[in-house]
């Protein structure tokens, strides 16, 4: 499977971005899990959102419930993070990641991921 992140780009705090991850190469999308992570410099690399495969369970990290939205659309084989109120510490590069089953909110449980798309907030 492959991922291709775009979206990213820089933002005035309280902006909004819609981040889109396509997958490639692989079959059946809707029996992925797939998950939004993000690293900004010096930290670890975290778990920021995640879907199930058909769309019915999403999950968040607290620093972002109330303002990022996951979906996904089976039919393009396209995940999306809508991303509102952003802040400066949501500054960072943006990964998506697939995973054959159930999504998980661990980095280390997710096979695929595409290279990532850089978000800056401004202050």
């Amino acid at each position: 499977v492959q991922l291709q992140a775009s979206g990213g780009g820089l933002v005035q705090a309280g902006g909004s971005l819609r981040l889109s991850c396509a997958a490639s190469g692989g079959t059946f999308f809707s029996t992925y899990g797939m998950g939004w992570f993000r690293q900004a410099p010096g930290k670890e690399r975290e778990f920021v959102s995640g879907i199930s495969g058909r769309g019915g369970s999403t999950s968040y990290v607290d620093s972002v419930k109330g303002r990022f939205t996951i979906s996904r659309d089976n039919a393009k084989s396209t995940v999306y993070l809508q991303m509102a109120s952003l802040k400066p510490e949501d500054t960072a590069v943006y990964y998506c990641a697939a995973l054959p089953g159930y999504y998980t909110d661990s980095k280390d449980d997710y096979p695929y991921w595409g290279r990532g798309t850089q978000v800056t907030v401004s202050s």
